[in-house]
């Protein structure tokens, strides 16, 4: 198996930055529930960084991100489990996660 670290992380950078495009302007949790395409759009992206830190953590086993179980649980909830996905906990997520794992992306990219 080839390492594709550097495509897995820039997925993720990329995936992370299309969500906070998607979400600007949105200033309420009842905002992006109304907004089914943003909504869509947002749970496709956690789709991908969930898929690709997966993909991360099978290839290196002792890689070490914070909440990277939760961050493929949170995908498999999204795709396995669409219609219980919660949309408060997706709006949470949104709003305080996505800088520190754009943080760690950009490290593992320089």
């Amino acid at each position: 198996m080839t390492d594709r670290s550097a495509k897995y992380w820039s997925d993720i950078l990329t995936a992370i930055t299309e969500i906070e495009g998607f979400v600007e302007g949105t200033v309420s949790l009842n905002a992006y529930v109304r907004d089914v395409k943003t909504k869509r759009a947002v749970e496709r992206g956690l789709a991908i960084v969930g898929e690709a830190m997966g993909m991360l953590m099978k290839q290196h086993p002792e890689l070490k991100v914070e909440s990277a179980r939760a961050i493929v649980g949170m995908r498999n909830r999204l795709i396995h489990s669409y219609d219980s996905v919660d949309d408060k906990i997706v709006w949470e997520v949104v709003r305080n996660y996505p800088p520190a794992l754009k943080a760690v992306a950009l490290e593992h990219l320089a």
